[in-house]
């Protein structure tokens, strides 16, 4: 009588953890077609854009510069402050939604292509990996040999270029909080001189360090809270990367050609040694697929080889790969796209509507706040002036009385400089005789940049 084999042990929680809990450390292979040669390209031009954006000049200021001590914000040649937080918080809304729609339409787009986690990986880090260690077969072999002179100088090589890599980002991390100008001469004088700006930029380079040299797709699979929502976000319609079930199946190598039945899938394990979270993408949608598209380019490659059609592994709906139609029309893309336009209305509208300038009036404190003199009553306030225009402007102050009135402006011209602040004292006198009723200053400024002018209503204050 045959024994029956023992059961095998229980898979793995995640395609790059062993089952005893241990880390299977990944060597995703080189791919070549043309979804990485895009990618490359995306990647070229973000590593640019995240580490670059500080260094490139609008306005006369960094194109991101985040002044947080003197809370201070310039963005592409706009300028705000601290009052302005809530335009942040439709920025963010309007991000978050738009995510949530290119996810239930497209998958994890964001994830694969535009994501700092992958583009710093993927075009930064890996390629160094791939420039010292060889390819994967070669880095494979390594980790399985003992530890040698060759190796280890190889190995520590390795290091080097991702701490240097990661000291560059760290730096320009910290460019953004205090302008690359400040930030050379800030180096130029020491840490001992700057130990605020030297404990940040090495945060950043531990912090971009040990994630891009160590934790890697862990952070994708395990930190990230953004995977796991795929079931909610995603249905039967969208469109994600996904194996042609139908026309792969029943898979086999070549070899068994005239043995069975066979479908086009060759069983050659491609498009799971060209992940990087590891995963086989026949298995159906994953939480660690990235939309990366590496296993659609390494199954083409093959399906090109054996003379096949390309496309086993592509873009596919649940309800595609069943066999049945995909509706783009669906209320879920509405209602996401719907609060999508939404946000940015709201957004724009925000934008546009927007003041250069900001300005309040402040009475005293702690006194009356008027002053009887005789048959004269007098008003005292001041007038506060936040220029927020990326270049100096001024400001032409006046104001105006239904009723006669002497009227004191301290400065009627005020010059700010970009993001800074004044108080203009105002003094205005007026006869008992003519206080027959309530008296509505109005107070305008002009500003000599954009042209705006503003009015503010200013109720004039007296004795009953």
């Amino acid at each position: 009588m045959t024994t029956p084999a023992a059961p095998a042990g229980p898979p793995p929680i995640i395609a790059s953890m062993r089952p005893d809990g241990s880390r299977l450390v990944l060597h995703p292979a080189d791919v070549r077609g043309k979804w990485i040669t895009w990618r490359r390209v995306v990647f070229a031009v973000l590593v640019l854009f995240y580490a670059g954006a500080p260094l490139v000049s609008v306005g006369g200021h960094p194109a991101v510069f985040l002044d947080v001590e003197h809370r201070k914000f310039y963005l592409f040649g706009s300028t705000f402050n601290a009052q302005d937080f809530w335009i942040v918080v439709l920025l963010a809304l309007t991000f978050a939604f738009s995510l949530l729609f290119i996810t239930a339409w497209r998958g994890r787009v964001w994830c694969g292509w535009a994501c700092p986690q992958t583009v710093f990986l993927e075009g930064v880090f890996r390629p160094i990996e791939r420039l010292i260690d060889g390819p994967r077969e070669r880095r494979l072999k390594a980790a399985r040999e003992p530890w040698t002179a060759a190796k280890a100088a190889r190995f520590a090589l390795k290091q080097a270029l991702f701490l240097a890599a990661s000291i560059a980002i760290g730096h320009a991390a910290t460019a953004i909080f205090v302008t690359p100008r400040a930030l050379s001469l800030m180096i130029a004088e020491g840490p001992l001189a700057h130990p605020e700006a030297f404990g940040l930029s090495t945060g950043f380079a531990l912090i971009v360090f040990f994630n891009f040299a160590w934790f890697r797709e862990q952070f994708c699979v395990v930190l990230c809270p953004y995977g796991r929502l795929q079931s909610v976000l995603h249905d039967k319609d969208s469109i994600t990367v996904a194996y042609d079930e139908r026309r792969g199946e029943p898979r086999g190598h070549l070899k068994t050609a005239g043995v069975q039945p066979r479908g086009d899938c060759i069983d050659c394990l491609k498009c799971v040694h060209a992940c990087p979270t590891g995963i086989d993408i026949r298995q159906g949608l994953q939480m660690e697929c990235l939309a990366c598209n590496q296993c659609i380019d390494a199954c083409d490659e093959v399906m090109l080889k054996v003379k096949k059609p390309k496309g086993l592994i592509r873009f596919l709906s649940v309800n595609e790969q069943t066999g049945g139609r995909r509706v783009v029309a669906r209320p879920r893309l509405f209602i996401y796209g719907g609060v999508v336009v939404a946000a940015l209305v709201s957004l724009v509208a925000s934008l546009a509507l927007r003041t250069p300038f900001e300005s309040n009036v402040l009475r005293p404190r702690g006194s009356n706040p008027w002053t009887v003199d005789g048959a004269t009553v007098r008003n005292a306030f001041e007038l506060h002036l936040i220029n927020k225009n990326p270049e100096t402007s001024t400001f032409h102050v006046t104001v105006s009385s239904p009723v006669p009135a002497s009227i004191i402006v301290g400065t009627p011209e005020v010059e700010l400089g970009s993001l800074l602040d004044s108080r203009v004292p105002v003094s205005v006198s007026i006869e008992k005789r003519d206080l027959r009723g309530p008296v509505e200053l109005t107070v305008q400024i002009t500003d000599s940049v954009s042209g705006k002018v503003k009015q503010m209503p200013v109720r004039f204050l007296a004795p009953l």
